[in-house]
This record gives structure tokens, C-alpha cells and sequence, in this order.
């Protein structure tokens, strides 16, 4: 991927240039100065963690990850159960943690919640800058104590998800593959405003959902689930086998052969 001419990678002043070399490379981002980026989206690390930011007048605040405080935190004092909507529709039983694949991780809330549930979650996700994001929320998460247990069951891979299930070996394939697309849906209900504003203007953001679907129905043993909002047509016109329903949203569920 070439780095889109808008947007380039800056450093706090006290970040080593190591750690930003690396990002460099990570991102496939040129290095500007903080001071005088000359581009309309930037992505900094500051001394605490990873932001993206939009520049100029009325530009929103800055975008990052996070599976320590904020919704994160709070959705995690408040207790995670096995009777979310989201927990019946992966499958989730008191003799059973799937292995799970979110191939369309985005901020990795979802994959957050199936984590702290006890399942293994390979997190999927195409665009080099919202991996950066995912990784340092990551390593951040594993430095607190509360947090490292469930970060431990996590593991990101930055790709096309659907080259990477593509080349999945048979002992490879999950029990299930959970989708959230970005497109064509209205929102991607785990995002907001703000970063749905951001995350449409990056390169390689933009995830083939129509063609994910049957590639997921090929590879996962159990079953597929994709995330929509309440009133959303199917994903790929593709009748699930049977849905999951909360106030605002909707999980499609469609059953593997010889799942159950």
C-alpha cells in the first residue's frame, strides 16, 4: 500500500525515533514534523499512546484505541455476561469458547467483549493505520493488570481478510468467523461519528463485505455471524439461518454444515 498523500505519521517530542521508525514501517506513512505537517490527516504518537487526527478548522478530536478506560472500562465494571446478544449468536455455552476469527476488527470492541467472555479471537484487520491503532491499545492493555489476562487470549494480523482465510490450512479454521462491516452499512455500530468520519478517508479501509461472506461461510467450522443494525438488509442479499436481535442491532447467525 502506498501512503495517501494527505496523511503522514508525527512524534511528541520524548518518543524514541526508533519507535517511530518502526511505525513508519508499519504504516508505509512519510515522517513530517508535528509543528508543520502540511497534510490533512495525521497520525501521532504522543507519550501515552497512538492517535489519529484530522486537521483543520472544525476537525474532530483525535481517534485511538482503547481496552483499558472509556467504553471499554465501563462496559467491563459492568459485567460482561454469556446472555449478550453477542454471546448467543458466536455460540458461547458454559462448556463451550469458540475460537473465533474478527475479520473485520476495526477498533476491536467486539473482539474485546468475546475476549473477555474467554474465547481466543484472532483479530483481521486491512488497513496498516487502524492496525497500528489496535496494536498499541494492545500493548497498553497488557501492561495493566486487569486487562492483560484478556488481551492475552487476542492476536492481531494486518491483512485482507479475505486473502488471510483464504490461505488458512484445515487446522487453521475457526469455529467462527464474526463480521462487522464497515460498508456498505450505514454505521458500523461499534464506531463513532467521528470515527466513521476518519476511517472513510483512509487507504485500504474499505472492506470487500459482499465477497467476504461466502468466503467466510467456506472457511469457519460452526458458523458465520455478521453484525448489522436492526433494520439493515442482509449482507450479500444471503438469508442467515436464524438472527439474534437487540434493541438496535442485529446479528445474522448462519449455521456450518453440521454445526449446531
Amino acid at each position: 500500500m502506498t501512503a495517501a498523500p494527505d496523511m503522514a505519521l508525527a512524534a511528541d517530542a520524548g518518543v524514541s525515533q526508533e519507535k517511530i521508525r518502526r511505525l513508519a514501517q508499519q504504516t508505509n506513512l512519510p515522517l513530517t514534523s508535528l509543528e508543520h505537517p502540511g497534510v490533512e490527516h495525521l497520525l501521532v504518537q504522543t507519550s501515552a499512546r497512538l492517535e489519529l487526527r484530522q486537521l483543520g478548522k472544525g476537525a474532530p478530536g483525535p481517534v485511538f484505541a482503547d481496552f483499558v478506560s472509556g467504553r471499554a472500562g465501563h462496559r467491563r465494571h459492568q459485567g460482561i455476561g454469556s446472555r449478550q446478544p453477542i454471546a448467543k449468536a458466536v455460540g458461547i455455552k458454559p462448556d463451550r469458547l469458540p475460537a473465533i476469527i474478527d475479520a473485520t476488527a476495526g477498533l476491536g470492541q467486539d473482539a474485546l467483549v468475546l475476549a473477555t467472555l474467554g474465547c481466543a479471537v484472532i483479530l483481521v484487520e486491512r488497513s496498516p493505520v487502524v492496525a497500528a491503532l489496535l496494536s498499541d491499545a494492545m500493548q497498553r492493555a497488557m501492561a495493566e493488570a486487569e486487562t492483560a489476562d484478556i488481551v492475552a487470549r487476542m492476536r492481531l494480523v494486518q491483512a485482507d481478510a479475505c486473502d488471510y482465510l483464504a490461505a488458512l490450512g484445515e487446522s487453521q479454521r475457526p469455529d467462527v468467523i464474526y463480521l462487522d462491516p464497515m460498508f456498505p452499512a450505514r454505521n458500523k455500530s461499534a464506531l463513532t461519528k467521528k470515527e466513521m468520519r476518519l476511517f472513510q478517508q483512509l487507504p485500504g479501509i474499505r472492506e470487500n463485505a459482499d465477497g467476504l461472506l461466502p468466503m467466510a461461510r467456506q472457511v469457519a467450522t460452526r458458523r458465520v455471524v455478521v453484525k448489522r443494525p436492526a433494520k439493515a438488509p442482509w449482507l450479500s442479499d444471503a438469508k442467515p439461518s436464524m438472527a439474534i436481535h437487540s434493541p438496535k442491532m442485529r446479528f445474522d447467525v448462519y449455521l456450518c454444515s453440521g454445526s449446531r
